[in-house]
């Protein structure tokens, strides 16, 4: 890793600034033990991460990398400590550290990529033991290719262990040989098993899990004694279960060679078949492996060269491996007159499929369209663009093969060079191939950026080719045709609709127009049910599938694809209980979500579909939604996924059952409305039993006596335009656990001024002020006259919500 010298500073005591491959970087606590069990030091961890760095970048290149940090290391099996998940980059990221940005549904992270053997090196700083990455990697700008691997994790349930794990490995280890694909497996350093598969990169993230979830499945009709591939985790005990998910684009996989966070500083260790066959199988430590490799080598490298065997060009990669595609590329450019990349090398082939257009200002304006094919750019010079409805087709010059790079390129070309003129990026991300006839006929869908020139949303077009003369009677292969053709039925995502507060005595003298229905209290989310997979999204755009690992099991209560609008809830005695799913609601420890989720697990219950069968019906009457969401569901009273009975009315009766049935109260629904997404509208409206707000904290008080030296009081606003309206204290409702874990998300984000507008001296004497980024909800008697919350008492965090979300409830 810069490679011997940070191996022997890490070893010296006290802070020390290292190079590692000409970026400085302080290392600090090198003698603290991270793993107490074996006295394994920050120092250990950093030798061993720089000593298989080659072989950990290899399988981790380019893929944006999701740090698991233990920052008071991984504690004892009796005391274990507090790991976290960390996607974006902060502010203390060194500038060197390479990166790109994803972006999800409303917001963008940044994430690191491990390229280069100093970023091992600052995460082992950080004590970042585990490094997650998923099964894609991202092109020269960012963009996000088809997944070039399938992984399924063999994960062994209560009564079963690492031997059993290798008897499934190898019955999938034939069904895969049969498609043409030979895994190597990894030992995870936990508890079972990954396969790993070298896919071309012909298919989607969807495509691929697809494929993984049959072959569970196949497996599972062949040993159903010995294999599961539902999510149910009541139903592993004995098993071992088959997590064919972490293909989805949105899973990661923890990399191989990575460290884990476990009492002993285990390995994700690739492994041998011979070796999986050993009745002494077990777990590696890092020392082992490093040992292993020295004598041994990589078995994981033998699978680093995607495979063609699979809905491939067998004869296209052939082709491009027998000639260098570059020739004339580099023919036409000086490198030293020109910014343009300018590769020595003979291009590697890849398996990615990444897009650029860029709009080319030469001696006559055009756009440059360019695929990724094989590790070059395939290109045509488009002299109108791309048309802009399918009844136009434009002409599509071919031009030569250009390198991977230009895909981030813009810029000027000098004057007198080939090309001159200026370039720039007018829309750029990934496609899906249907058809590459060579020569004749390319079919693609493009999926472009989100402020691009093709307007972020899905665009498929043709190039054919033309068969025109060139002048003599021969074919010019040059002239080709660009053609947009409709779109595919794309799948979107959806924002829910919100309901507007109002009272009993605003709906009783109209009651025929309502539909009636319970509150419940617990987070809401929109769930994506489509070929066997889910995906659970928050209102505020966050992903939480993987925090609620038994609602997966919505896939099999469905008939058919669908989004469904719902809410996740806990219950205690058959009654919803927001303060049981705090429990829930902030792990990201995969070991201790399954822990806890064995004690307080949950349900989802459905109120509405928005989608069915790739159809959007949110434009349907809420009386022929609400008929399509009880079809949809097989039993819709059992199961992790149910749909609650309307309450009958009138509102009075209705409020009267919620009462008794223990819910916050209910929503009253429009016969005739459609779903407005992401719209608050007056054709729902809740009718509570209580007042419950939700607040954003701005600050705290200490407390006194027992609670002295921790948080006695949260101050708490409403957001009002840019600034935050103070709304009042609330010092009730905590338990001491939670009061723990409240005075640590607080220490998080600590500040030096009020986000206040408006707090009163008295109020605003010895308080901590913090960044104004966290949500809770408290339960109150009334507003007074003056803005504040009377007699406020904590319900607990909303971290299914964002400051901009809340409003004041009135």
């Amino acid at each position: 890793m810069g490679a011997t010298k940070t191996d022997d500073t890490a070893r010296t005591s006290g802070p020390q600034v290292v190079e590692v491959d000409g970026h400085r970087l302080k290392l600090t606590n090198l003698d603290k033990v991270l793993y107490p069990a074996t006295g394994t030091t920050k120092a250990d961890v950093l030798a061993y991460y720089a000593q298989i760095a080659p072989l950990l970048i290899g399988h981790a290149h380019d893929r944006p990398a999701t740090r698991k940090r233990w920052v008071n290391g991984v504690g004892t099996a009796e005391h274990p400590e507090q790991a976290f998940f960390q996607k974006n980059l902060d502010e203390g990221t060194p500038d060197w550290v390479p990166r790109v940005s994803i972006q999800h549904k409303d917001h963008a992270n940044v994430y690191p990529l491990v390229n280069e053997p100093a970023v091992l090196a600052w995460f082992g700083q950080i004590a970042a033991l585990e490094i997650h990455v998923p099964q894609w990697q991202v092109g020269p700008r960012g963009a996000r290719r088809n997944p070039d691997r399938l992984v399924l994790d063999l994960d062994p349930g209560e009564g079963v262990g690492l031997r059993e794990c290798a008897q499934v490995a190898a019955w999938a280890r034939d069904i895969l040989a049969d498609m043409g694909l030979e895994p190597v497996p990894v030992t995870s350093g936990s508890k079972g098993i990954h396969l790993y598969a070298r896919l071309d990169g012909a298919q989607t993230s969807d495509q691929a899990s697809a494929v993984a979830r049959e072959l569970a499945r196949a497996l599972e009709a062949d040993h159903r004694d010995e294999v599961i591939s539902t999510m149910k985790r009541v139903d592993r005990a004995g098993k071992v279960f088959i997590d064919w998910s972490q293909n989805n684009a949105g899973k990661t996989t923890v990399a191989p060679y990575s460290l884990r966070g476990r009492e002993h500083p285990t390995v994700a260790a690739p492994r041998t078949w011979r070796e999986l066959a050993s009745p002494k199988l077990r777990q590696l430590g890092y020392a082992e492996v490093l040992d292993r490799v020295e004598k041994k080598g990589d078995p994981l490298a033998d699978a680093s060269t995607a495979s063609t065997k699979q809905g491939g060009d067998a004869h296209g990669a052939e082709k491009s491996a027998d000639r260098d595609r570059l020739t004339v590329y580099r023919s036409k450019r000086d490198a030293a007159k020109t910014p343009e990349p300018v590769p020595a090398g003979t291009p590697a082939t890849t398996s990615g499929r990444s897009f650029v257009i860029q709009k080319h200002a030469a001696r006559r304006l055009h756009y440059d369209f360019r695929l990724e094919r094989d590790g070059v750019l395939v290109s045509w010079a488009l002299p109108k663009g791309v048309p802009e409805t399918t009844k136009q087709n434009h002409l599509a010059v071919h031009v030569e093969d250009h390198p991977l790079d230009y895909g981030g390129f813009e810029g000027d070309i000098p004057h007198g060079e080939y090309g001159a003129g200026h370039v720039d990026i007018w829309d750029s991300g990934v496609y899906d191939l249907e058809k590459w006839r060579e020569g004749e006929e390319v079919i693609v869908t493009l999926h472009p950026s989100h402020d691009g020139g093709l307007g972020g949303k899905p665009v498929k077009v043709a190039l054919i080719h033309t068969g025109g003369s060139g002048g003599r009677g021969a074919k010019d292969e040059k002239n080709w045709l660009i053609h947009r053709m409709a779109v595919d039925r794309v799948r979107k995502d959806y924002s829910p609709m919100l309901a507007t507060l109002g009272s009993q005595q605003q709906l009783e003298h109209d009651e025929a127009r309502w539909a009636f229905e319970g509150k419940w209290d617990g987070i809401r989310a929109i769930a994506y049910v489509h070929d066997g997979a889910v995906r659970l999204v928050t209102r505020s755009g966050n992903d939480v599938t993987a925090q609620y690992p038994e609602l997966t099991g919505i896939a099999d209560s469905v008939r058919s694809p669908v989004v469904l609008d719902g809410e996740i809830v806990a219950l205690n005695d058959g009654r919803p209980d927001f303060g049981l799913l705090q429990q829930r609601m902030n792990l990201q420890n995969e070991a201790e979500i399954s822990r806890v989720a064995s004690r307080v697990p949950v349900r989802y219950y459905a109120f509405d579909v928005l989608e069915l069968d790739g159809h959007d019906i949110t434009g349907a009457e809420y009386e022929v939604r609400r008929a399509a969401l009880e079809h949809v569901l097989t039993d819709r009273h059992r199961g992790v996924a149910q749909v609650p009975d309307a309450v009958e009315g009138p509102i009075g009766a209705a409020m009267d059952r919620s009462r008794r049935d223990g819910l916050e109260g209910i929503v009253a629904k429009e016969l005739r409305s459609t779903y407005a997404a992401g719209k608050r509208s007056a054709s729902w409206i809740k009718v509570k039993h209580h007042g419950t707000q939700e607040v954003v904290i701005g600050g705290w008080k200490p407390g006194e006596g027992r609670r002295e030296n921790g948080v006695g009081s949260l101050l708490m606003g409403i957001p009002n335009g840019d600034a935050l309206t103070y709304v009042g204290k609330v010092g009730t409702g905590f338990g001491d656990a939670e009061l723990d874990e409240i005075a640590r998300r607080l220490g998080a984000v600590e500040a030096t001024r009020s986000p206040f507008d408006d707090v009163p001296a008295t109020d605003a004497r010895g308080v901590h002020w913090v960044t104004p980024t966290l949500v809770g909800e408290v339960e109150f008697a009334e507003w007074t006259k003056g803005g504040r919350l009377r007699q406020p008492s904590w319900r607990g965090w909303r971290t299914d919500k964002e400051p901009k979300d809340v409003v004041r409830e009135s």
